[in-house]
């Protein structure tokens, strides 16, 4: 059945006039990583293969969706960006897609793929009853916590999700297309504390309120028995600072090798207060553990800053990690249309956003004419096209001894995980290790050094090691 459905398909595409190869080729460089590679739809954006069409299904209509986007949802407008020809040539393609059987999915529980240094076997270890995960963090080798988008807290125990519901959690603000649970993170002192931090979209309004006023909140807990308690608010600002039908929240954590806890929060669609220390959006954030103030951050003296601020100008932070050697910091930022940057992290530095980016707005306009200007500073790496850039974890596992130090990141849009070898703040080469298999939510090493890979479209939880360990 699966090589009739394959040759069938083949068949058409290659021999049918209607079909536009170049319409599916844009399809994969531009809609995929949204709408998923068969049209499937992920946590980011609906389905495009379906009977009812909520905005009409004839060719016209589909192009005005392409062309206009759909007000208030993460569907962008793509003319300035795109063609007429080319609009109209990827609205042929989802035409056509849709006169085609359903694609049955091979979920091949185990995979290998080959790298310039190791087979690596690729396990599927979550494949069902999981919903978008963000965030893992690992208690010991046999138990895991992971936040799933929709407002979860889920065990992972010996490769099983526990059925056994976490009862207590705070009610998040989903509103947002990109709202929602995001990153977790566990104490340094966990095994003698218990306290576990997590980043929320929050609102004091009505939860369901796509008008209410929200913005990333942090907080600590425990978890008893499956019930969440013992909550502290770590960061929360007040409604004036907090943003109505925002986008891009953030958020992600890291707790350094001093202990200082480190968030981030993005721009939530309102790019000029990036720039600006009294606002929350578009910074990323130091803090102490119990949500005191470090004495030595940048802006604790300013009367006019919020006192947690350690950077400014950045749009997007989703990914950030130490350097296990030198201790410098670095981070990975969504840029718009182009100008996905990686930046190493300094004290009161300020990245730039939006009075310089390598990106254009996503219907093609300009944003700024200036890629530099003094005291700002320049990304490491920018990626244009937007790859969609999300987790980076430096390698210190034995098991991947070849890459030590290296950095691995991993993209949303494009699917994949790449990576970085590093030479003092020089990125001097990337290597392409897994491509396709959802989007690359969050990346993790676990205790015994094998590699853990949250993806969602699909939702799934992969565990990469080597075939053969050095």
């Amino acid at each position: 059945m699966r090589a009739f459905l394959f040759s069938t398909i083949c068949f058409f595409f290659l021999f049918n006039p209607a079909y536009s190869q170049n319409g599916k080729n844009l399809y994969t460089m531009y809609c995929a990583g949204c709408h998923g590679a068969n049209l499937e739809g992920t946590g980011s954006a609906s389905k495009l293969y379906r009977p009812i069409w909520k905005h009409g299904s004839e060719r016209d209509d589909i192009i005005n969706t392409i062309a206009n986007g759909v007000p208030s949802t993460t569907m962008i407008p793509w003319q300035g960006a795109l063609t007429k020809a080319e609009i109209e040539s990827l609205a042929d393609y989802i035409l056509e897609v849709q006169k085609l059987p359903p694609r049955e999915v091979i979920n091949t529980a185990t995979e290998y793929i080959s790298t310039s240094d190791y087979k690596l076997k690729v396990e599927k270890v979550v494949t069902e009853n999981l919903g978008i995960p963000w965030g893992i963090e690992f208690l010991n080798q046999d138990s895991a916590l992971v936040s799933e988008k929709s407002g979860q807290l889920k065990w992972l125990v010996k490769g099983q999700l526990d059925e056994s519901t976490i009862k207590g959690l705070p009610v998040t603000h989903l509103k947002s297309s990109t709202g929602g649970y995001m990153d977790i993170a566990l104490d340094p002192n966990y095994s003698q504390n218990g306290w576990i931090y997590l980043a929320y979209s929050h609102t004091d309004g009505d939860q369901l309120d796509e008008n209410a006023k929200a913005l990333t909140k942090i907080i600590r807990g425990r978890i008893t028995d499956h019930y969440w308690t013992d909550q502290q608010t770590l960061f929360e600002v007040p409604d004036s600072l907090k943003v109505v039908r925002g986008n891009r929240w953030g958020c992600r954590f890291l707790f350094d090798q001093q202990g200082y806890l480190y968030f981030t929060i993005g721009d939530m669609g309102k790019a000029q207060d990036s720039q600006r220390l009294n606002k929350a959006t578009g910074k990323v954030f130091r803090i102490n553990p119990d949500g005191s103030i470090p004495q030595d951050n940048p802006y604790i003296h300013d009367q006019d800053a919020l006192p947690q601020i350690y950077t400014i100008g950045n749009r997007n932070v989703q990914g950030i990690a130490q350097h296990p050697t030198t201790g410098e910091i670095w981070a990975t930022e969504h840029g718009p249309r182009g100008g996905d940057e990686l930046n190493i992290l300094k004290k009161g530095a300020n990245y730039g956003w939006p009075v310089i980016t390598y990106g254009i707005n996503y219907n093609g306009t300009i944003i700024t004419e200036k890629t530099h200007q003094e005291g700002m500073e320049q990304p490491i790496v920018e990626w244009t096209p937007s790859i969609a850039v999300c987790p980076a974890e430096f390698c210190s596992s034995p098991l991947f001894s070849k890459w030590k130090d290296n950095l691995l990141v991993g993209a949303l849009a494009f699917q994949e995980i790449r990576r970085l070898t590093i030479q003092g703040q020089k990125v001097t080469g990337q290597e392409l290790l897994l491509k396709g298999m959802g989007r690359i939510r969050e990346l993790k090493f676990a205790p015994d050094g094998s590699l853990y890979v949250l993806t969602s479209g699909p939702n799934q939880i992969l565990r990469l090691t080597p075939v053969e360990a050095p």
